[in-house]
């Protein structure tokens, strides 16, 4: 067991194994045996677990002549917080009974909502949105999902079938919050996934391909990427690329109180477009980058129209398409939908959001909700407790 130095003192056991506990500076100290073999656990975030923690390290027939135990514990150092929570020692070195080790590993992921397509970019632009999902991940010895959402609890839940492509859930308890509406085009299904692997892949030290296998799990690139890295992103053929959104830009997101399905939006598609409506669609989103890039307000409202998916899913939802044609005339940029619907995503500088806000709610009162919103910097947050 280490000292204040960091120094290793040990304790033989009959079997000859080393259980070791790290430091404050990462050292670890052992019970030292004949066979010089070392388990350590670590308690920091760069110390790989690589080691199979048992619940009770059995240690054998007290402490064996000829074993020393270091000053440490002589001196009456406290060892407290060298030690897991949980592990008792009184009394198993007095009498060689059972050493009870609770690991009670924690870990808080904090998500954003996204915004996918942004009017021309459609599956290749996206940005975050400050509204978020919150996983508190906790090693209790039982599996169990608690949240207040309308979602699953058991092991189809989103967040515990990302969790488990990594690794599996037994002995976590999966606590969920959110204010990301559930429908809608803001990105729940893609928060649900993030947190769930950048829970698992942080607990276990993984340095998992989180964008790889959150893409492959829920199924728009876009979206997963915005909330893993926050800012804007640009996607392509599995990469994203990030960049911060402009000071000043916020937005105001319009949610309809009716949700249109994803899958509905997407049958909605043609299989080809004309090479007009491609090019056009290639100049706004230019225009749309080109502006974000310099906080070019007039850029950045002529670069939000589109003819690729818009005006194709208008018979799904037509007053947010009607809201679109009239977002410059209550005060704001421009609009754009967001997703695959019915969300409007409507764009404003700082000075315009309040009376936006209000010229929205007399707009859609009745059949939608007014949010404020912002675009998030900041991505997929782990601490660990």
């Amino acid at each position: 067991m280490a000292n204040g130095r960091g120094h290793v003192g040990g304790m033989a056991n009959e079997r000859g194994r080393v259980g070791g506990v790290a430091n404050e500076r990462g050292h670890v100290g052992g019970v030292a045996n004949g066979r010089g073999r070392v388990g350590g656990v670590a308690n920091f975030p760069h110390i790989r677990r690589k080691i199979q923690h048992t619940p009770q390290a059995p240690l054998a027939g007290g402490l064996l002549p000829g074993a020393w135990i270091a000053g440490a514990l002589l001196g009456g150092a406290s060892i407290a917080g060298a030690l897991l929570a949980g592990a008792s020692i009184a009394g198993a070195l007095l009498t060689g009974g059972p050493i009870a080790m609770t690991l009670a590993r924690r870990r808080l992921v904090r998500v954003p909502a996204s915004s996918a397509n942004l009017g021309p970019g459609f599956d290749v632009l996206a940005a975050a949105l400050a509204l978020h999902l919150e996983l508190e991940v906790c090693e209790t010895g039982a599996f169990a999902v608690h949240t207040d959402l309308a979602v699953r609890r058991d092991r189809d839940n989103l967040v515990v079938r990302a969790f488990e492509r990594l690794h599996p859930a037994d002995g976590f308890e999966f606590t969920i919050t959110s204010n990301i509406p559930l429908s809608g085009g803001l990105g729940s299904s893609a928060a649900a996934v993030v947190a769930g692997l950048a829970a698992a892949d942080h607990l276990f030290e993984l340095d998992a391909d989180v964008l790889g296998i959150a893409a492959e799990l829920e199924g728009h690139l876009d979206n997963v990427a915005a909330a893993l890295e926050g800012g804007f992103v640009v996607c392509d053929h599995g990469r994203a690329h990030r960049f911060e959104p402009p000071m000043g830009l916020e937005a105001v997101l319009v949610v309809p109180n009716e949700a249109v399905h994803t899958d509905r939006a997407r049958a909605a598609l043609p299989a080809s477009v004309p090479r007009d409506d491609a090019v056009f669609n290639v100049a706004h989103a230019s225009m749309l980058m080109l502006g974000l890039a310099t906080a070019d307000w007039d850029l950045i409202a002529a670069g939000l129209q589109d003819r690729l998916h818009q005006p194709q899913r208008a018979h799904l939802y037509p007053r947010s398409v009607d809201l679109l044609a009239r977002a410059r005339g209550l005060g704001a940029l421009g609009a754009t939908i967001s997703g695959a619907g019915p969300t409007v995503l409507v764009w404003c500088t700082y000075e315009q959001t309040g009376p936006l806000l209000e010229a929205l709610r007399r707009e859609t009162d009745g059949w939608a909700t007014v949010m404020r919103g912002r675009f998030e910097p900041q991505g997929a947050d782990v601490r660990s407790f």
